[in-house]
């Protein structure tokens, strides 16, 4: 793990984003394409502001998110209605997204169908992912039902996951194709989640999940302000 530390969320934000440009610009000088795994929740939204108008061939690019929640994009929950709002706009709307959403009642039923879409395109190039004071990051949190399973080396590329106290259900990348990325990157900000990802450090994935993908990673840290 190397950890990368700015002296506001504005200069992460602006930091992190060229970084992510610059490194896809090099994926896509030597791939036809490159996949770039992104996560939900509201920390990378600067991020993706940032990057949204980067000059590089975003047509050529596949964006997929870290996992989702089981609700339609129109629904306030949903990770890839802000993914739309904040990234796959400007330059970067010519970017090609991968859904792990379809309409039906669980994700059970059409893990396959969104999995035949992502297999053709793996290993990750480029990962983005947050972490939660909980020392989860994707949707492999902890206690939650399914984490074992997400864990697991002989993981599929997705798993469902049911958190204690939702009501919906999540689909994630498994923690194996997510440690496979060549180029890792996890952003958090704050003292508690500073404090948490010392802790997760020294706790087995299976008490935080975390650390299932900080070997090869680098941490972009800030205060909040």
């Amino acid at each position: 793990m190397t950890l990368t530390e700015y002296p506001d969320t504005e200069l992460l934000a602006l930091g992190l984003a060229d970084t992510l440009s610059s490194e896809l610009r090099m994926v896509l000088g030597h791939k036809e394409r490159a996949l770039f795994v992104v996560p939900g929740g509201t920390t990378p939204g600067p991020i993706f502001d940032a990057l949204c108008d980067a000059d590089l061939d975003w047509g050529r690019v596949d964006i997929l998110l870290s996992d989702e929640r089981w609700r339609p994009e129109v629904h306030v929950r949903s990770n890839t209605r802000l993914i739309r709002a904040r990234l796959l706009t400007g330059r970067a709307a010519a970017a090609r997204f991968l859904p792990l959403y379809v309409r039906s009642d669980s994700p059970e039923a059409v893990l396959p169908e969104l999995e035949s879409n992502i297999s053709p395109v793996l290993p990750i190039d480029i990962c983005l992912l947050g972490m939660g004071t909980d020392m989860h990051t994707a949707s492999l949190i902890p206690g939650a039902e399914g984490l074992e399973a997400a864990l697991d080396d002989r993981a599929p590329i997705l798993v469902p996951i049911r958190a204690k106290g939702e009501d919906e259900a999540r689909v994630t990348l498994s923690a194996c194709v997510l440690a496979g990325a060549i180029c890792t990157h996890i952003v958090i900000t704050g003292a508690r989640k500073r404090e948490a990802l010392e802790r997760a450090r020294h706790l087995r994935p299976i008490e935080a999940p975390v650390a299932a993908i900080l070997g090869n990673a680098t941490v972009h840290w800030a205060p909040e302000e």
